[in-house]
């Protein structure tokens, strides 16, 4: 079974920067992609960013580009979100996701973390 443990949520005031971790651990044969999502109260879990983890290739929802940057370090099996100029509509349990292969889904799922940007 694969693990995903995210850390590094909180609260923080609009234009503020965070920055979350989400380490893979377990029996992990490959990764192709991770990824991070999030949910907002009373909205549906949507796409934030995800890279391809042999090239480092990132791609991004509309609403945080130029804002936010995916990054991994293969060897630690830890994918990172940095979150800059923070805005309230940020707000949301954020998910981090990894696809084992290519052609599959997001098979595994961490716990989830909550970050909350207020004054």
């Amino acid at each position: 079974q694969v693990q995903l443990v995210e850390s590094g949520g909180g609260l923080v005031q609009p234009g503020g920067s965070l920055r979350l971790s989400c380490a893979a651990s377990g029996r992990i044969f490959s990764i192709y992609y991770m990824g991070w999502f999030r949910q907002a109260p009373g909205k549906e879990r949507e796409f934030v960013a995800q890279i391809w983890w042999s090239a480092g290739t990132t791609s991004y929802a509309d609403s945080v580009k130029g804002r936010f940057t995916i990054s991994r370090d293969n060897a630690k099996n830890t994918v990172y979100l940095q979150m800059n100029s923070l805005k309230a509509s940020d707000t949301a349990v954020y998910y981090c996701g990894l696809v084992p292969n290519l052609g599959g889904r997001y098979d595994y799922w961490g716990q989830g973390i909550q970050v909350t940007v207020s004054p």
